[in-house]
This record gives structure tokens, C-alpha cells and sequence, in this order.
């Protein structure tokens, strides 16, 4: 495909409306979606923070069905503003290069909490690090670690994991979730999703990470688990880092069920608007509310059954 054209789609949004986005654009771009974000840097030695907005953007090959597909994302893009306002995509026309390599240089590693570091799997850990770092390949799917949801649930996972225990990830996107609950001494992870992409990417990372042997991964959500198809229907800790209306819905398929008595169910994905409506619907299946935590207008919950 030497000759071959993409059409760039980029949007420039903040962070918080970051991995909705890349949700979207996952759905019709070849090679995954790039979250570029701004680094902050302290002084020298500052590993680095995100901030501001981030460019988020993805290239679809131009064919016969480069229309149709250009109008799903328009689609796309057009219900996921009617939840937040975004600004409009920019479409832009580029030869076939080397684009997967160049944007590499704009991530850094993220620190999550006292013992976590979100690592971009190809920059290697720094010599002496004590931290546990999940390496993950940003380009791949849902859940990069630059989000404040996925930060909000990584930071819980240091409170809520029992080591030696399973945990269940109900649509796990990347696998950020599940193994970081491996490394932080889970004995198994159940990630399951409804896009096979992400069932790929959590194998990949999974691997990466050198927890492969530990992670059970397919297609489904809450009512394949409970049918008995995978080999876990019940954990003490089960994480659901989705949408606030799909959380909702879920709860109806029995997601309280799969938290153990005693257990743990920790839910993000949620504006802090959309919290209270969150947590009436766990209490009314019998859970309750420990605690949330936020950063900027996003929460994760913490409740127990």
C-alpha cells in the first residue's frame, strides 16, 4: 500500500470527554485511536502529567466505502454530543506514512496513586522503579490511563483488592482494570466486554504485562456471567468502569449478583451529576454506599453488598 491515502478524523477535547471519543472513532478507524495529550513536566526529573485539551484522532482508509464510514462517525459523534457538547471533527487527507510511530513521543507514564504507575509499553521503566507498572499500548482501545475514570478506578484498586483473590471487570476495554489488579496481587481477572477489539487488546496487554496465564477474557457482560459461561460467577471485587446509563441498565441484568456477600463493587464511568441516580439504583438491588471519590466533573463509587 505504498500509495495508499487516509483520512485523518482528529477532535480537541478535554480530558474528560477524551475516551468517550476514542470510543466512538475505535469503531471505524484502522490501527487504533491516538489520545495525544499535553505533558506537564516540574523540573528535570518530573515524570510528567497530563493537562489540558487532548487531540484524540484516527485514520480511515480511503476506499469505496470512505463516505458511509465517514457519515457512521459522523453519526457517532453526533449522539455522544447530545451528552456533552464536542466541537466538530477535522477531516484531513495524508499519504500513507508512518503515522503510528510519531505520535509515541507525546506520552509519558502516568503515577496512580501510592503504588501504581501506568506505563506506555513502549518506553521502558526507568532503572530502581519501585512502582508496579501496568504497561499498556495506548493506540489499542478504550482505557489508556489518560482518562480521569480509569485514574479514579486504578487509585480504588489500591484500597479494594484482596490479594490472593479474583476480581470480575465488566467491560474491560483496554485490560487496564483487571491487570492492574494482578499486579496488585488479585489471583485471577474475569474481563469481559462486548467488542471483540477490546478482547484482543486485553490478551495483547495482558501479555505485555506478563499476566496472560491469570486473566480469563470474552465476549459478554453481565448475563453470560451469570449463565455460567466463563468460570466465575461471583468475586469479591467487581469493576465496571462503563457509562453512567449503562451501569444503570446493568444493575436490572444483576450486577449486584456478581459481588460476593461481604464484596466490593466499584463503578466509574459516572459524571458527578449522574452519581446520585448510580447510587439509588445500587441500593435499591441491596448494596451499600461506601464512598466516591472525583476528578473534575468524574466519579468513581465504591459500594459493598
Amino acid at each position: 500500500m505504498q500509495d495508499a491515502k487516509w483520512l485523518e478524523v482528529s477532535m480537541t477535547v478535554d480530558p474528560e470527554l477524551a475516551e468517550a471519543v476514542s470510543e466512538v472513532l475505535s469503531r471505524h478507524v484502522s490501527g487504533g485511536v491516538v489520545v495525544e495529550s499535553n505533558v506537564r513536566y516540574n523540573d528535570a526529573e518530573d515524570e510528567g502529567t497530563p493537562y489540558g485539551p487532548v487531540r484524540v484522532y484516527g485514520y480511515i482508509a480511503i476506499d469505496e466505502q470512505i463516505e458511509e464510514t465517514r457519515q457512521k462517525v459522523a453519526e457517532g459523534l453526533w449522539y455522544l454530543g447530545r451528552i456533552q457538547p464536542l466541537p466538530e471533527p477535522i477531516y484531513k487527507t495524508i499519504q500513507d506514512e508512518d503515522w503510528m510511530a510519531a505520535w509515541k513521543q507525546h506520552y509519558k507514564p502516568i503515577i496512580i496513586g501510592k503504588r501504581l504507575l501506568i506505563q506506555p509499553i513502549w518506553i521502558p521503566l526507568e532503572p530502581g522503579e519501585k512502582r508496579l507498572a501496568v504497561k499498556i499500548d495506548p493506540s489499542m482501545a478504550f482505557g489508556t490511563g489518560t482518562h480521569p475514570t480509569t485514574q479514579l478506578c486504578m487509585e480504588m484498586l489500591e484500597d479494594t483488592v484482596q490479594p490472593g483473590k479474583a476480581v470480575i471487570d465488566v467491560g474491560c476495554g483496554s485490560g487496564i482494570l483487571s491487570i492492574g489488579a494482578l499486579k496488585l496481587g488479585a489471583s485471577h481477572a474475569l474481563a469481559v466486554d462486548i467488542d471483540n477489539a477490546a478482547i484482543i487488546s486485553t490478551k495483547e496487554n495482558a501479555a505485555a504485562n506478563e499476566v496472560l496465564e491469570n486473566i480469563e477474557t470474552g465476549l459478554g457482560s453481565v448475563s453470560e456471567i451469570l449463565a455460567g459461561q466463563f468460570s466465575l460467577k461471583q468475586t469479591p471485587l467487581v469493576l465496571a468502569n462503563i457509562l453512567a446509563p449503562v451501569i444503570i441498565r446493568l444493575f436490572d441484568a444483576g450486577l449486584a449478583d456478581l459481588t460476593e456477600p461481604g464484596g466490593t463493587l466499584v463503578l466509574s464511568g459516572i459524571l458527578d451529576s449522574q452519581a446520585q441516580g448510580v447510587i439509588e439504583a445500587a441500593q435499591a438491588k441491596g448494596l451499600r454506599f461506601i464512598e466516591q471519590r472525583h476528578i473534575n466533573d468524574w466519579v468513581v463509587i465504591r459500594l459493598e453488598r
